[in-house]
């Protein structure tokens, strides 16, 4: 575990956005004054260190996406909370987003996207994330536009975003995509940056050759496994 944290920073025309990479699925983002958090899971930050959460976006109810520890550190009764009926219920609280609803968090523009498994299933024949269960968030930053997949594959909702500037899509086997399956959506999705994340001992690199003749996605590796 680290205190040491990437960041990377981007110009909206609502001002700046940061991106804090705190690993495997966890993200922060900072703007207009607000903290973001997406997926905080101890395991991989020390969210003891790290400052008050303002909203927490959270994709799906398995552990390293739903940690009640984490969020014990970061979040109070005015914190709000945008996840999956699943989640909130859970919790016992949550502002319910259900696969393609938009809202308002905080102020941000926050549009539920289907995360679901169709090729990688369990031993039992059952996805490991079933159609329903879990969402991926389109964020809008002012003018820019950020996808955060959660536990997903190469589905057609998916590939059918549209706008994309910035896109985290996981690469986690066997729970999520491969990296042929990764670059599938990258290509039909065209965002300027692209960050493998939620990969465990997936090999980043794979990625990156299959997307070297595309020089208008720019892959960027931080830590995140």
């Amino acid at each position: 575990m680290t205190t040491d944290y990437e960041t990377d920073r981007f110009d909206t025309n609502a001002g700046e956005v940061e991106i804090t990479f705190l690993g495997h699925g966890s993200l922060l983002f900072t703007f207009d004054g607000k903290r973001f958090y997406v997926d905080p899971f101890s395991r991989v930050a020390d969210f003891s260190t790290l400052p008050r959460a303002d909203a927490v976006l959270i994709t799906h109810e398995h552990r390293d996406h739903l940690d009640e520890e984490a969020l014990e550190h970061i979040t109070d009764d005015a914190t709000q909370i945008a996840c999956t009926k699943r989640c909130a219920e859970k919790l016992g609280r949550g502002l319910v987003m259900e696969n393609g609803d938009s809202r308002l968090v905080l102020g941000l523009p926050v549009t539920a996207v289907p995360a679901y498994n169709v090729e990688h299933r369990r031993e039992s024949g059952d996805p490991f994330h079933p159609r329903g269960h879990g969402n991926g968030y389109v964020l809008a930053f002012g003018d820019l536009t950020v996808y955060v997949a959660g536990d997903t594959e190469n589905v057609k909702e998916v590939k059918e975003l549209e706008g994309i500037d910035i896109a985290f899509l996981p690469m986690n086997l066997p729970y999520t995509m491969t990296p042929e399956m990764v670059a599938d959506v990258a290509v039909a999705i065209a965002p300027a940056v692209l960050y493998p994340y939620h990969y465990g001992s997936t090999d980043v690199s794979e990625l990156t050759k299959l997307l070297a003749d595309r020089k208008d996605i720019d892959v960027r590796i931080r830590s995140l496994a």
